[in-house]
Order: C-alpha cells, then structure tokens, then sequence
C-alpha cells in the first residue's frame, strides 16, 4: 500500500468488518485480507541484506521494482542509508551489549542482534563502499548520470553491489 495513509486507513476499515469480534489479527489475516505481503518490505530487505541472503534480496527488489509507486526508490534509499549507518555504528560500540547497543543504536534490543550479524557481515570498508553505492543510485535515481534506467533496474544493480 505504500505510504498513503487513507489507503491504509481503509483497508483496516475493511479488515475490521471482516473480523468477527475477539479474533487475533495476524500478519496471515492481514496478507489474505488485504494482500500485503510481509516478506517484501523494506525491513524484510534490510534483514535479508544483512544475512546477505541473496536469493531473498532478489525476490524483494523484484516485487518492488513491480511495483514501484507502492516502493519508491526515494524511501527505500532513506531507509538503507539509516540501516547501513547503524551497521557502521555497531563497529564502533564499546559496549556491544544487547541493551547497550540498543539504547546507542536508538533501537528495541529485539533488533540488536540483526545489526550485530550484519556488522559481522558487513566490514567497515564494505560500508565505505556501500555508502558511495547509496550516494551513487540516490544520484541515479533522481536523473544524474542515469541514461534511462527505471527505479526497478537500479535497485537491481545497487542489490547486486551491495552484495557482491
């Protein structure tokens, strides 16, 4: 549904009136009511960055590039450049405690691990390349120096940098 509130405000109207009362609102409930998929959202991206799953990279990337006004490549660009700067933090941490790093981190200890495998994942000069890989495809995806690439393909090819 993308970020469009009254969409999204809808389609729980929607939701509520399909439930009967006292039910538990699951994430199935949701994705069979309402059709979101809770494996292709930035966070699922994030996650499947971080334990470089590539197989699962891919079929997120694909789905956005399907559906571009629902993920524009400006939102997933913000969201990656915060996820990759608190994997960089993470090689920083003097306390790398769970509720240490959490609270540095500004995030639920829940998290924590995600970022610790990550960091594992991702060395510093990784990320130093990675951050010019973001700077380059924001660039791209605004016009500068993109012949006529969509915002699918180059978050295919920004993927594939990432990963590789």
């Amino acid at each position: 549904m993308g970020n469009d509130l009254s969409k999204i405000a809808n389609e729980i109207d929607k939701l509520f009136i399909n439930l009967k009362e006292g039910t538990e609102i699951t994430a199935e409930l949701v994705q069979d009511n309402i059709g979101i998929s809770k494996d292709f959202n930035v966070f699922e991206l994030q996650n499947a960055l971080g334990n470089k799953d590539i197989l699962k990279v891919n079929q997120i990337v694909n789905y956005f590039g399907a559906n571009e006004r629902e993920h524009p490549m400006v939102m997933l660009m913000s969201s990656l450049f915060g996820y990759y700067t608190k994997i960089l933090k993470v090689h920083f941490l003097h306390d790398k405690s769970k509720f240490a790093a959490a609270s540095s981190l500004g995030v639920n200890p829940f998290f924590v691990e995600g970022y610790m495998r990550a960091a594992h994942n991702y060395p510093v000069p990784k990320l130093k390349h990675i951050f010019s890989y973001l700077k380059e495809y924001d660039l791209k995806s605004k016009g500068v120096n993109n012949g006529s690439l969509g915002s699918g393909e180059l978050m295919r090819e920004l993927m594939f940098k990432i990963l590789h």
